[in-house]
């Protein structure tokens, strides 16, 4: 691939714009955990292997379970995830997936498992993940 625009060379404030949103998502009541199930899936859902190339990594120093990550892509039909991580990945789907639109049962089924304080935090986590995504592939970074 032809090298392209390094953004925080060529747009170092808007590079730290998404390092302020980062540093806020580390503020958060989120687990670590959740917060790199979050990434990979959202990852995995629109096509980033830099990005799930990195937080397959994170995840596994965090002590997730080499199965709990190769089955993130197939999590519907997985056990090894709990009904409240169920909730957040198809929250993070259809949220990656805006377009669909997030549905009221899917919405709702998240509001079940968490205050409306963890809720925005897990939001604004999908929301953080889905731009670092479309950076790394807009400016072809890839995994190594």
């Amino acid at each position: 691939m032809k090298p392209r625009i390094v953004i925080p060379k060529v747009a170092p404030e808007a590079y730290q714009a998404m390092l302020g949103l980062e540093k806020y998502i580390a503020t958060t009541s989120i687990t670590p955990v959740l917060k790199e199930l979050i990434k990979i899936r959202a990852s995995q859902v629109n096509g980033c292997a830099y990005c799930i190339n990195m937080h397959t990594g994170d995840a596994r120093k965090l002590g997730v379970t080499e199965q709990r990550i190769y089955l993130l892509s197939a999590w519907r039909e997985a056990d090894v995830y709990t009904d409240e991580e169920k909730a957040v990945l198809a929250l993070t789907e259809e949220v990656t997936l805006i377009s669909n639109h997030v549905s009221e049962e899917t919405y709702e089924n998240a509001a079940k498992y968490y205050d409306e304080k963890s809720l925005a935090e897990i939001i604004m986590m999908i929301i953080t993940i889905n731009a670092w995504n479309r950076i790394g592939i807009a400016t072809g970074m890839r995994a190594v």
